[in-house]
């Protein structure tokens, strides 16, 4: 049995990739299913009235031990292994802006990573790999470049929609052993 896809014209229904199963397939139709409850709008705009978990667990710049961007706006963190995280925020700001403001703060000019898309580093202690998966520091790049709208914020119907400039922090590990 083969299962495909098929393209339609614009304006068509968006075609289901795979059947789902106990499911139906939908009729095909040339508009849209009409949305069943329109007496009521949706409650999107609740979550960025008041704080989610998310936002009220977001790190500070003394729980990471870095200065953050004065319009930074918490996205998400990762594990990066061996006792780290790198911690992702976006900004409204121009990539330009940002670095400037690193700069200054961090006292340090870094360095530019990659010129396309313009990436700028700043590494910030000393990198010890048997305890570090990543390099303590910050990491700026500008997601505008190329004609890009810019990182989608993934809080949907959050403002704004997307961050020209996205920073990364690394702190050093907790667990990571005084230099001797």
């Amino acid at each position: 049995m083969f299962v495909g896809i098929v393209v339609a014209p614009m304006g068509a229904q968006t075609p289901q990739p795979i059947p789902r199963p106990g499911g139906s397939r939908p009729p095909a139709t040339t508009a849209p299913p009409a949305p069943t409850g329109t007496a009521a709008p949706a409650p999107a705009p609740a979550p960025s009235q008041a704080p989610s978990a998310e936002q009220s667990n977001a790190p500070t710049a003394a729980t990471l031990g870095f200065p953050l961007y004065p319009t930074a706006q918490f996205i998400a963190s990762y594990d990066a292994g061996r006792g780290q995280r790198y911690y992702l925020f976006g900004t409204v700001a121009a990539y330009s802006e940002v670095v400037a403001y690193y700069r200054a703060q961090l006292r340090d000019k870094g360095d530019v990573v990659y010129e396309q898309p313009p990436t700028h580093m700043f590494l910030v202690g000393r990198f010890r790999d048997e305890t570090m998966a990543f390099p303590p520091g910050v990491t700026v790049k500008d997601w505008t470049w190329g004609g890009s709208p810019g990182y989608p914020n993934p809080k949907l119907g959050a403002d704004p929609a997307r961050y020209p400039s996205v920073i990364m922090i690394v702190p050093a590990p907790a667990a990571a052993a005084p230099a001797r």
